[in-house]
């Protein structure tokens, strides 16, 4: 292996342990020292590669503004009918928390701290969701509502058992591999509790 390839898979070590201890396991305050103990590398490496743990930290925000937006594209482009397109963008929400379940807490916590922060969904976009709920909701598709309170609805029943994952454990005395599991069948649950038929 050359000695750039091997400084590029250091790097990407560092960058994945990170995003483990972030987003998978919700250590948000990790120090540089717990990073590189978790990537069983010199702690210097991280400043070496990132020159500081707060670009560190800012590009493991930015991939997961990535990855937050790239659900958001299933809403913005794809060409389906609305409870479809909703039931996918469940889908691709579900499976981003099985892999990285406090993701969402951990962009709410960096907005909290005054990390920059992209919109996901520009205006003219949110105007034709709006417009999208409001005709199912003319159709007797889904509950009269504001449509905003249908995204609420919606990415509470997404979010919230996740950002809970650990009270819901302990006080439900429920194993990760249970918890998963429970995740893993909330699709047609949501999709029932958004949608009349």
């Amino acid at each position: 292996m050359s000695n750039q390839a091997k400084k590029d898979q250091t790097q990407e070590l560092i960058k994945e342990t990170a995003k483990n201890l972030f987003f998978v396991k919700g250590k948000f305050d990790a120090t540089t020292q717990e990073i590189a103990d978790a990537a069983g590398v010199n702690r210097t490496l991280i400043n070496y590669y990132f020159r500081s743990r707060d670009k560190l930290i800012q590009i493991i925000f930015d991939e997961a503004q990535r990855v937050e937006q790239e659900k958001s594209k299933i809403i913005q482009t794809a060409n389906l009918p609305f409870k479809e397109k909703i039931s996918k963008f469940i889908e691709s929400s579900l499976a981003t928390s099985l892999q990285y379940p406090y993701l969402e807490t951990y962009i709410v916590s960096q907005i909290n701290k005054g990390t920059c922060h992209q919109r996901e969904i520009e205006e003219d976009i949110l105007e034709t969701l709006y417009k999208d709920i409001e005709k199912e909701m003319e159709l007797g598709n889904i509950e009269k509502m504001a449509p905003v309170q249908f995204i609420l609805n919606m990415v509470s029943l997404l979010v919230f058992p996740s950002a809970i994952r650990p009270l819901f454990m302990e006080n439900l005395m429920i194993s990760d591999e249970e918890y998963d599991k429970i995740i893993s069948e909330r699709k047609e649950i949501i999709i029932n509790m958004l949608f009349k038929s």
